[in-house]
């Protein structure tokens, strides 16, 4: 038998079940998270710390109006784990530039921009600008950048500060997270949900929320979830500390508030291999170099490889199950810049109050098909 221990017990301790419980607290339930070992694949561990919105919805009206709201409202959550946790994320949503060294690249982002643009209205701008109007403000970009994007709302924070601080929210906030707790099944009775650790442990809740990420996929298949989640490998290089601060931030380089820099943004189908290629990081290397030939130089101290977490279509995954009433599937490759909506709205969307966000658009029910189809 089970010892209920929490009126909602959250499965996976990275940035969105961490988030997830933020919200779940700051709504009046008692909380409990389940993370699991230091060993596990977390995505939360290795992430690029983007606060982004550029691009993120141009094919999907539904992410680009999700993660918009999401991102107007990072100060405020910011200055919420900020308060309860006694931590600093160094927010900086000071605008973001996508540089392109390819035309045709450049050509296709700045439609798919005008597409989200037009999804968005005036809640979303951005500038197109050509490659010598972009050396004339920024001299020291190099000649091979043909153009670049801009958007003043994008920014960025320390992830693993993220990661730690919400930790630390939550227990601020009453909630219990649980180390190193393996979850080896679940199920459901009458009176809520009986969850069986690797420890041997039992533990008890009246509604699971399933935010394990990519190790969601055995408990998400026994809550009769259909979604499976895939891994997408990035990869990363870090440099040494600069002695002065880049003067621009971009979805592939950006100097962390240590003095470093962070090189990333590649994608690569290569199962649950998250080791690092040479071949790749020369790449990431020259890529830089490129765009800021200054960075010849520079030192890289480390390398890793991480894994996203990706739904079917890599848009967000919020549902419930309709054969285990009160679990909850949540899951998405961009934690970081969702998780004010984490925090936030969805522990109504949870709770199905009157003030719900509808996420119709982002149900698991997207994924079936008729045998026609």
């Amino acid at each position: 038998m089970s010892t209920k221990t929490s009126d909602i017990t959250v499965i996976g301790g990275g940035v969105v079940g961490l988030s997830v419980a933020v919200g779940l607290l700051r709504a009046g339930h008692r909380v409990t998270v389940l993370d699991g070992a230091d060993g596990d694949l977390r995505a939360s561990q290795g992430n690029f710390g983007l606060v982004w919105l550029q691009g993120k919805g141009a094919h999907y009206a539904p992410y680009a109006h999700l993660t918009n709201e999401a991102v107007s409202n990072w100060p405020k959550f910011a200055t919420l784990i900020e308060d309860l946790s006694g931590a600093k994320l160094s927010l900086d949503q000071s605008g973001g530039y996508e540089f392109f060294t390819d035309e045709g690249e450049f050509r296709d982002f700045a439609a798919d921009l005008k597409q989200q643009q037009q999804f968005l209205g005036n809640r979303f701008s951005f500038e197109t600008i050509q490659g010598d109007d972009l050396r004339r403000s920024h001299p020291e970009i190099g000649a091979g950048v043909v153009g670049a994007t801009f958007s003043s709302l994008d920014g960025h924070v320390n992830p693993l500060r993220l990661l730690k601080a919400l930790k630390q929210a939550v227990a601020a906030l009453g909630g219990d997270v649980v180390n190193d707790a393996y979850v080896a099944d679940v199920s459901s009775g009458g009176s809520g949900f009986d969850i069986s650790l690797g420890s041997g442990a039992n533990h008890g809740a009246d509604r699971v929320v399933l935010a394990a990420g990519l190790g969601a996929a055995p408990l998400a298949e026994k809550l009769g979830f259909q979604t499976r989640v895939r891994p997408q490998r990035g990869e990363l290089l870090i440099t040494e500390k600069l002695s002065q601060r880049l003067p621009f931030l971009s979805s592939t380089i950006r100097q962390v508030d240590e003095g470093g820099l962070q090189i990333g943004g590649t994608k690569a189908d290569a199962g649950y291999d998250d080791s690092e290629t040479l071949d790749v990081m020369a790449g990431l290397a020259q890529h830089a170099v490129t765009v800021l030939p200054a960075l010849c130089d520079l030192r890289v101290v480390r390398a890793w490889g991480a894994l996203r977490v990706m739904s079917p279509d890599g848009y967000p995954v919020y549902a419930h199950s309709t054969t285990h009433p009160g679990a909850y599937l949540v899951t998405c490759h961009s934690g970081v810049t969702l998780a004010p909506m984490h925090g936030g709205a969805l522990a109504h969307w949870i709770d199905n109050t009157a003030d719900a966000p509808n996420l119709e658009a982002f149900d698991e029910n997207r994924f079936t098909f008729s045998p026609a189809a």
